[in-house]
């Protein structure tokens, strides 16, 4: 009996050690795993860029607003200047 029960015993680690996975099985989780990395690394890459356009749109803008109000401040002062020199004529 303990010769039958060892003879089945070694057959079933056979067959579970048979049932594993594959060479092709383990190189397609690899390359799963391979495209996972690199799609992630995609994402950081993109969200860098769009965070670095973001911050040269704002200072586009901080500039754009910056020459509007001085030439609005130059209008002003030239109003101003040709105001004084009509009063003096």
């Amino acid at each position: 009996m303990k010769k039958l029960l060892t003879l089945v015993a070694v057959a079933g680690m056979f067959t579970f050690v048979a049932c594993g996975p594959s060479a092709e099985e383990k190189a397609a989780k690899e390359k799963a795993q391979q495209d996972s990395i690199a799609a992630v690394e995609a994402a950081k890459a993109a969200e860098e860029a769009a965070k670095a356009q973001a911050t040269a749109d704002s200072t586009a803008a901080y500039a754009a607003a910056e020459a509007k109000a001085k030439a609005t401040q130059d209008s002003i002062d030239a109003a101003a200047a040709a105001k004084k020199g009509g009063k003096k004529k």
